[in-house]
């Protein structure tokens, strides 16, 4: 068996899920320090009254769409293709918005190592 035929491999466009109720989040690599998955948004937004607030940092790059994230102090944070953004360990933040078909990569993981979630 060849190298290249172990590997696994995907395109981050194709198949893009249906729209559907909930974001659609697809693990592409968890290793022992990082987790890294594909999320796809179709004009969804965080629910009223609800926080994303992680005890690993992430590292989110929007690659299609547009987004705009909001912050527990009030700040915002308007997204467009190959915007990045690192949102420290236990920053309050959520989505207020997104584009149909908005497709995002994140990266979780911890400055010291030890393996997301």
């Amino acid at each position: 068996m060849s190298e290249a035929s172990r590997l696994r491999r995907g395109n981050l466009y194709v198949p893009l899920p249906e729209a559907g109720v909930e974001e659609h989040f697809q693990t592409l690599f968890a290793g022992t320090a990082c987790l890294v998955e594909r999320i796809v948004s179709h004009r969804h937004a965080s629910p009223p009254g609800f926080w994303y607030e992680q005890a690993e940092d992430e590292w989110v790059v929007l690659l299609q769409g547009a987004a705009e994230l909001g912050f527990d102090d009030g700040g915002r944070i308007a997204l467009t293709p190959g915007d990045w953004v690192e949102i420290p360990a236990g920053c309050r933040h959520r989505v207020l918005s997104t584009a149909l078909a908005t497709v995002w990569l994140a990266v979780h993981g911890s400055r010291s190592g030890a393996a997301p979630g």
